[in-house]
This record gives structure tokens, sequence and C-alpha cells, in this order.
């Protein structure tokens, strides 16, 4: 749908990407499906010959100076190979945000440049076993000695652990301070005190990397702190733009396609399947949703580019974008394999790993509940503050105040 809005620069753009997604090999899809594989380097590494990282991040540090609209064009595009390839291109812009709005210029020489030429990996250090979507509930701790932190602790869930050559991580850095003011960030190096190990067994989304970290006395140095001490919480939020707006970016349009396309082969009674309402109904459901995501994805990616609002209406709104998004496309890959009927259920068709994958997005950077909270906070806030705006709709009713009195009892 949006194609229609794209600029020539932007279709440009679409088309690099569809030639860097048409030169992954099949078996690398399949062979990360199966853990042979536990992180895709080599697509990370292809991805930022061709320049294709970190669109949105300036040229000076390896970027193109592009915006969030062509970060979900080229997200759309990158979709169809599966969620893997999705989450390890996000984490650049996700990591990469952090140092690109809080950073020094030594942190983004150091660490966003290379990362931005697919040379030097990163993930985010965030969920611990404890805490899940208690983000700030996290334990592990930096104590600062001299030029350096001592960082100790765990997290769990790490994407990208396993070929990481840095982590973004959040610890307590003032630990009797209350949560909202006791997180530092630090850039720590893969080295001695930092243990990864990969976490197996996962229902979908596998070949990420995804792993366990242990820090045990890792010596940081200072000048690896992110903005200011005991001022993560700021860094926190900024970092979940990326983290969830990159969500709004549609993948199943490609598993759609592949269903209809069978649709309009497959014969049941006498006739293709695409001829009854029973298919062709959920389809046209499918179309529509998906479309509806799409064109909010991109509203609410322009909002966010122009910094429109307050911040906290761009939050809510980008948390929308998570949660619609996430949840349509689970919605649209089920749908997808009721037409497929049985064969749907096996691996002689994509959409049962797509559909493994799905789930795990309405789950991370914040589950759905988690949106759905600051949804309605965000939205109680407006609200509440505006007063009422345009028409007051209250008054239009047939009975008088004192009547309305006896009618609504509010206490």
């Amino acid at each position: 749908m949006f194609e229609v809005l794209m600029s020539e620069e932007q279709k440009k753009l679409r088309d690099e990407v569809r030639d860097l997604v048409k030169s992954v090999p099949r078996q690398m899809i399949l062979d990360m499906d199966a853990d042979r594989i536990t992180f895709p380097t080599e697509f990370l590494q292809e991805a930022g010959r061709r320049n294709l990282l970190g669109l949105r991040f300036p040229r000076q540090w390896g970027g193109r100076g592009l915006t969030w609209n062509e970060e979900l064009i080229a997200l759309e595009e990158i979709g169809p190979l599966g969620i893997c390839f999705s989450c390890q291109y996000s984490l650049v812009s996700i990591v990469g945000e952090t140092i690109k709005v809080y950073g020094t210029d030594e942190q983004k020489e150091k660490y966003l440049k290379p990362t931005l030429a697919g040379t030097r990996f990163c993930a985010e250090a965030l969920t611990e076993p404890r805490g899940g979507s208690d983000f700030f509930g996290a334990t592990s701790t930096a104590r600062r000695d001299g030029d350096y932190y001592i960082l100790n602790g765990q997290k769990r869930f790490v994407v990208g652990a396993e070929g990481a050559d840095y982590f973004a991580v959040y610890a307590k850095t003032a630990p009797d301070a209350a949560p909202h003011e006791s997180m530092s960030l630090l850039l720590v190096d893969r080295g001695e005190g930092v243990s990864v190990k990969h976490v197996y067994g996962l229902m979908g989304a596998r070949g990420n990397g995804t792993g366990r970290l242990l820090f045990k006395d890792v010596r940081v140095p200072a000048e690896n702190l992110v903005g200011e001490e005991h001022q993560a919480t700021k860094i926190f939020w900024q970092m979940m733009i990326p983290e969830r707006l990159a969500s709004g970016a549609v993948s199943a349009w490609a598993s759609l396609a592949l269903v209809a396309r069978y649709a309009n082969r497959r014969k049941a009674f006498g006739q293709t399947i695409r001829n009854y309402q029973g298919v062709n109904f959920k389809i046209a459901d499918c179309i529509t949703k998906l479309d509806a995501v799409t064109a909010f994805a991109h509203t609410v990616a322009e909002i966010v580019e122009k910094e429109l609002g307050p911040a906290g209406y761009r939050r809510r709104l980008v948390s929308e974008v998570k949660k619609f998004s996430t949840q349509t496309q689970w919605e649209v890959l089920n749908d997808c394999m009721q037409i497929l009927g049985g064969i749907g259920y096996t691996n002689a068709l994509p959409i049962e790993r797509e559909l493994r994958g799905s789930r795990l997005c309405t789950i991370w950077t914040g589950t759905t509940e988690i949106q759905n909270t600051i949804i309605q906070h965000e939205y109680f806030k407006e609200v509440l503050s505006k007063g009422v705006e345009g028409r007051d709709i209250a008054a239009d009713v047939p009975l008088t105040e004192e009547e309305l009195s006896e009618e609504i009892i509010y206490e």
C-alpha cells in the first residue's frame, strides 16, 4: 500500500534492500532455524558492506542520514527472511540510537561507526532472570572504582549475545536510590569476566544468537558510561522508540501472498478454494489488517521523526504500533495456516516457521500488556489535562442537571 507514496529515492532504497535479501542463501535460513548457525554474521557484514545498516544515522558515522520511514521500508523488505534477520538489523538501530543521542564522539568513533560498517556487532542487555517486564527491578550492579566500574550480575534472553563484540548493559550504580534514579548504561566489551551461554530450546527465532550473560568483576572503563551516571531511565525510554517502532514493519505480506497463490491453485469440491468465502473473506480481512498496520506505522514514524506533539503522546503511539502490529501479524499468520490446512502445519511451507517466530514479538521489547499499560496511562494524562475540547456531548441528553445528578453517582 505504501509503495504508491514512495519517492523515487525510497524505491531505489527498497530495491537495494531487496537485492541484499535475495543474496541470502536458502541453506542459511534453514540452518539458523535448526540451530546449526547461531548468529547471522555474514548477513550483517554484507549489509554493512552495502551501507544498509543504520540508515537513520548521520553520514559522519556511516549512516545515510535518512528517516524512520526509510528504516521501515528496509525492514519490510528484510521481514520475509524471518524474525532473526529483522531483529539483527534492528539491533544496530536500537543500540546505535543510545550512542548517537547520548554517547560521546569517542564512543561513536569506537562503537557506532564500526557497527554501521558491519565490522563490529552489538547486543542490548536488559532482561534479567528475576526481572522480565520489570526492567527497573534489575539487580546487576556496577560499582565505581577509580577509572573503572566493577560490573557484576547476569542478563537473560540477550538477542545477538553469541556474536556480539560489545553489549549495552543497564546496571545499578546507586543501589540504594529509587529504581528510576539508580541505573546507568555501560558499553561493555566482550572479554575477561564476561561469560556468554547460548539459550537453547527456543520455540522460534532461532539462529539469533540469543544468550545468557554472566558478569563477574568485569572492569569497564569509566569512559564507557553512556550519558550521565544514575540517569539511564531517559536513555531507556529513548531506546524503546526504535525497539518498538521497528515492530511496525509488516513482514507477513510475503506469507499472505504465498497463501493467496496457493488458494488460487488448490482445488476442493471441484473448484479452487479462493472461490469459497471461508477462504477469500479471511484473505480480505488479512489484507485490511496489514494495510491498516502499515499506514499507522508509517504515520507514527513521521511523527517520531519530526518529534511532533509531547513526548508522552509519541510514547503512546509507539506502544500502539508495537501492540497493533505484533498482534495483527500473529492473527494473519494463524489465518494463513488455517487456509493452507494440514500442509501449513508442516515444514513443506515456511508458514509454520513464520508463525513460531511471530509469537515472540508480542512478548519481547515489552509485552502487549506492558504496551496496554503505557497506552492507557498516557491517554488518561492527555484527556484529564486538557478537559473537554470541542462540543461537550455529555450535555446532549434529555435529562436536566438535577435529573442527571440523581442518575449518575460518582461516589
